[in-house]
């Protein structure tokens, strides 16, 4: 019997250790291109295409970053980016969560309705929709200007973000609503002090799915946006590639710049990101 359970716990530790093995290695070929990149922005042109491959650089190019920093205007780039994915994260933020609420704790005629229309217009590429918006915003006159890249998140955020928000506001008991609409509590009472506090963890979870899609989006940007002094990260990336083919370390360097923000706030925030994910659909 002992020999049986040691057999037993044997195998379990070397299926373990399998497990972690292949995890370590798919995490590794995961992160292989962004080590590549960084380590392409810290060589010269030549170092890069050497054969065999150098790993580590010898000397490291720090001016590399200052060089592709300074050729374009990367500090006009990197404003611009920060208003347009902080404006477009406050609203998707409050309005997702608006619309959820609405859907998921108040009964209107229509309302499972009109939540299969929004949850169906998921199934439409972008790329459906990007000549008829562009006409619209084009008719108004705010193509060249941060308008259609911020309005659309003020009014609703996108059926993805209120469907996620909706699966987190059903999980919360209704008898909270019931007693506060016995003290005297209306809808905005009860949304503002009760229901999104309580779902910190979904607004999280929003929020950095609305930041990783602004901060990292160049069709947008490149469809409306005309000016160079409006011109976002991804842009100016671009705009540099078109300038410098010829210097790829200069190019990673930039590149690095533009993801970095990206890794940090994923990073800082993957602990709720990871939770919201699992809990989402828990409830239908």
């Amino acid at each position: 019997m002992i020999r049986h359970d040691r057999s037993y716990a044997h195998r379990r530790l070397l299926a373990r250790f399998c497990v972690y093995l292949l995890l370590v290695a798919g995490a590794f070929l995961s992160l292989l291109p962004l080590i590549w990149m960084a380590r392409s922005s810290l060589m010269t042109s030549v170092q890069i295409f050497e054969l065999p491959p150098r790993l580590i650089p010898r000397p490291f190019q720090w001016s590399n970053y200052q060089q592709a920093l300074t050729i374009l205007p990367f500090g006009r780039y990197f404003l611009n980016s920060i208003v347009i994915t902080a404006l477009v994260v406050a609203g998707t933020v409050v309005t997702s969560s608006l619309c959820a609420y609405s859907f998921a704790r108040i009964n209107w005629r229509g309302r499972d309705l009109v939540f299969s229309l929004i949850v169906a217009t998921m199934m439409l590429p972008y790329a459906v929709t990007l000549i008829p918006t562009f006409v619209g915003w084009s008719a108004v006159g705010l193509t060249d200007t941060f308008g259609p890249l911020v309005i659309p998140a003020w009014f609703g955020g996108g059926a993805f973000y209120i469907f996620l928000l909706r699966q987190f506001y059903r999980e919360i008991p209704r008898e909270l609503d019931e007693a506060a609409r016995m003290d005297g509590a209306a809808h905005a009472r009860i949304f503002s002090t009760i229901m999104f506090p309580m779902t910190r963890t979904s607004v999280v979870v929003v929020g950095l799915f609305a930041f990783l899609n602004t901060w990292n989006d160049f069709l947008g940007p490149l469809v409306y946006l005309n000016s160079a002094n409006k011109y976002t990260l991804a842009l100016g990336l671009m705009q540099f590639s078109g300038m410098y083919k010829a210097e790829w370390n200069l190019m990673m360097a930039a590149a690095m710049v533009v993801v970095a923000p990206a890794i940090v706030i994923f990073l800082v925030g993957q602990r709720h990101f990871i939770q919201g994910i699992a809990m989402t659909g828990i409830k239908a």
